[in-house]
Order: C-alpha cells, then sequence, then structure tokens
C-alpha cells in the first residue's frame, strides 16, 4: 500500500495537521512531575521585631543572578520567626535571596559604600563571600506536594 507516490507525504502531513491540532499532552496523561508544589518558607532570628522580611524565590541561576524571581513574598515580622507558604510552584530546583526591611521603606539600605544595613540570607542559609550568595549554594529541590525550607537571618 505504501508503494502510492502520495500515500506516504499524505500521511506525513496528516499526523503535522493532526499534532497541531490536539494538545501536546492531555489532562489525563500529564506526568506526576507537572504537579503543583508549595513551598513553605520560615524565617528564623529575628532579633528586631518589626519592618518586614522580602523574599524572591527564584528558579534559575541566571534569574537569582539578575534578581528575576518567580515569586516574591513580604512578611510583617512580629516575632523571632515568621513564615509564610508559596503556592504554584513546578517541581524542581529553586533558591531564595531575603532581607529583612527593618525601617519598612522596602527598599535594601547600604551603607556609603554600598554594603547593606539591613540584615539579609539566602536559602541553605549560604555564605556570602564579598557579595551575595551563589546560586550553587542556596539552591535547592522542590518536589511535588508540600515543601519546607527554613532560614537564619537577624
Amino acid at each position: 500500500m505504501l508503494d502510492h507516490p502520495y500515500r506516504t507525504p499524505v500521511l506525513v502531513l496528516s499526523l503535522l495537521t493532526l499534532q497541531a491540532v490536539l494538545p501536546p499532552v492531555t489532562p489525563a496523561l500529564a506526568s506526576p512531575a507537572a504537579e503543583n508544589a508549595s513551598l513553605t518558607i520560615s524565617f528564623t532570628g529575628l532579633g528586631r521585631p518589626g519592618g518586614y522580611i522580602m523574599a524572591g524565590v527564584f528558579d534559575s541561576e541566571a534569574a537569582f543572578n539578575g534578581d528575576r524571581p518567580v515569586q516574591g513574598v513580604r512578611i510583617p515580622v512580629t516575632g523571632p520567626k515568621v513564615s509564610q507558604t508559596v503556592t504554584g510552584l513546578k517541581p524542581g530546583r529553586y533558591a531564595i535571596k531575603a532581607y529583612h526591611d527593618v525601617n519598612g521603606d522596602s527598599r535594601m539600605n547600604t551603607n556609603p559604600f554600598g554594603l547593606p544595613t539591613e540584615p539579609y540570607a539566602a536559602s541553605r542559609n549560604a555564605p556570602s563571600r564579598m557579595g551575595p550568595p551563589a546560586w550553587a549554594d542556596a539552591v535547592f529541590q522542590v518536589a511535588a506536594g508540600d515543601n519546607a525550607q527554613t532560614i537564619a537571618i537577624d
């Protein structure tokens, strides 16, 4: 049957048309990796009540280094520990950068030399060596379902 000169091109064209019309994955066939994840971020060691924790959740090294979070949070600081849950994340690798906006002006204050005057931290309590923490030190895995990350700040 495939010896007809037009049959193979017509079959290929039909498959391409069908592929263009159908969604790439139907919900019934979706893989578990397509499930959403949530991440509860807790900040501990807050020595000064008041202000806000300003944090960004980053899904790549480029986003982390370019300050382009996939989600951001602003948590009022009412005690030595605060937390908030971020929802709608896809399973994968993430990192968090945060600072304690002690005076509530919605920006990281610095001294005349550009060094932060407000406490800051990153996921996995990544160290900061002569600059912001590195992605490799801050990155962690988020799986489908509930996840948690605790960060000491202050």
